[in-house]
């Protein structure tokens, strides 16, 4: 009895003692920065922009510096992925800079704000573009959230059978989606139906400094997010000193032109007025440009594009747990890397339960809001632990350093923290929900602490348990 048990644990112990292995090249990387970006955000938020700002020429001001700031950020990060070549993303670079109660807190914020959120966000906008394509007497009010829970599903299982299958499947879908998208604004600016007198009108640059504009500037730093994705995958990454921040910067690069153009058509094809608050901005473009059939056609080539990104944030999101548990700072079963696949299973399981239930709990708009406030807390903060390096470790081996510093972190800082204070004054409800998120991660944080000293001397001595390590 005692040997086969023994027989049983070394299994175990041999089939998740595996580790991640650097097989990413520059391609992957890239594509996984451009479908974290490419999403649900350019295709939805342009209408709520609109709704706010009711100017077309403020919009795409917003979009214009919201792709500076994302820019900025990617300098910044391209230093400390090149810095610090692991897994983990912002995890690890907190770490290194505050300590592990800010890297936990950054990471527990991943968990539910930085990955599951927009995953369920982009599940949930998936859904009711394929609503289009379905017959009206099959389509409910539930619908669209049924197709959102299969896609999370159906991608979770994908990426818990191995890197190389999900990332073939991912760049595929992503290398579709970026020619969709040039040959739309290239088709639709030279034989669209729309119109350039939706240019005329005059903007007041004062607007910039009102509350509207700054909000505003949230639902652009959600369709901006994912310019960081390549930091999360570090200890996958092949030659990640080079590539993980040429990867970041060129795909931030890539994606803010092509969002302008998409607005400049979305402006071409819809006057002001008829964009306020349009979900689904993308689809009535088409179909104001080429027809209502063409709207019906593009509705379901957007649908799927936005499975690229869902996929690459399932991707990206579960090396920050698998991280935190490493660090005995989370549920050790995530630190575990299953011998077969190569990747961090459980912590792939744990991330699509988190987006399924909000899912069934939240509204796209919130997901939004919530996500985009919180994020932008964490981004300046990992980019102010940037900073304080330079200070406080300037022995450091930086094999890259952030191009024009220091502007790029203070830029990047300076307009977070005005979008935050901006959103707060005008959403108290966002700014309970964020640090509700932040107080529930203090209390998680001291458990996995103080557990991690109180067991610790257990997991090292057992023969089997030490595997968790």
């Amino acid at each position: 009895m005692a040997r086969s048990f023994d027989l049983i644990m070394g299994k175990a112990v041999r089939q998740y003692k595996a580790k991640l292995q650097r097989t990413l090249s520059f391609p992957s990387l890239f594509f996984t920065v451009a479908a974290s970006m490419v999403g649900t955000g350019i295709f939805t938020t342009s209408g709520f922009i609109m709704r706010d700002v009711e100017n077309p020429w403020a919009m795409l001001l917003c979009w214009v510096l919201g792709g500076f700031i994302a820019l900025s950020g990617a300098l910044c990060y391209g230093e400390l992925g090149a810095m610090f070549p692991e897994a983990g993303g912002d995890y690890v670079f907190l770490r290194e800079s505050f300590g592990k109660r800010a890297a936990f807190l950054s990471g527990w914020v991943s968990l539910w704000v930085g990955f599951s959120a927009p995953i369920a966000a982009t599940a949930i906008a998936f859904g009711k573009y394929c609503t289009v394509l379905l017959p009206s007497n099959v389509v409910s009010v539930h619908t669209p959230i049924f197709l959102a829970l299969l896609s999370i599903i159906l991608f979770t299982w994908l990426h818990a059978q191995g890197l190389a299958i999900g990332v073939g499947v991912q760049n595929v879908i992503t290398f579709l989606k970026v020619v969709l998208i040039f040959f739309l604004v290239g088709f639709g600016l030279t034989v669209g139906k729309g119109s350039y007198t939706h240019f005329d009108a005059a903007f007041d640059y004062s607007f910039i400094f009102s509350e509207k504009f700054s909000v505003s500037l949230i639902f652009v730093s959600f369709a901006y997010s994912g310019w960081n994705a390549a930091a999360y995958l570090g200890s996958e990454a092949e030659k990640a000193e080079r590539n993980i921040p040429l990867s970041i910067i060129a795909g931030t690069l890539f994606v803010m032109g092509m969002y302008v153009l998409l607005n400049i058509l979305y402006v071409y094809a819809i006057p002001a007025r008829e964009m306020y608050a349009v979900e689904k901005i993308g689809g009535l473009a088409a179909e104001r440009l080429f027809g209502k059939n063409a709207g019906f056609i593009f509705a379901a080539l957007i649908a799927f594009g936005l499975l690229s990104t869902l996929s690459s944030m399932i991707i990206s999101g579960p090396r920050v747990y698998y991280a935190m548990a490493r660090n005995k700072l989370f549920i050790r079963m995530c630190g575990t890397v299953d011998k077969s696949s190569r990747v961090p299973r459980f912590s792939v399981i744990l991330q699509g339960i988190v987006a399924a239930i909000l899912t069934l709990t939240s509204t796209f708009y919130t997901l939004l809001v919530y996500s985009g406030f919180v994020l932008a807390v964490f981004s300046a903060l990992t980019v102010a632990g940037m900073m304080f390096l330079r200070f406080k470790r300037p022995d450091l081996r930086r094999p890259y350093n952030a191009f024009g510093y220091p502007w790029p972190p203070i830029v990047f800082i300076s307009m977070n923290v005005w979008i935050v204070v901006f959103s707060v004054r005008n959403n108290l409800e966002t700014f309970f929900w964020g640090a509700g998120t932040v107080a529930a991660g203090l209390i998680v944080y001291e458990y996995f602490n103080r557990r991690a000293k109180t067991i610790g001397k257990v997991f090292k001595t057992s023969r089997y348990l030490s595997m968790f390590e």
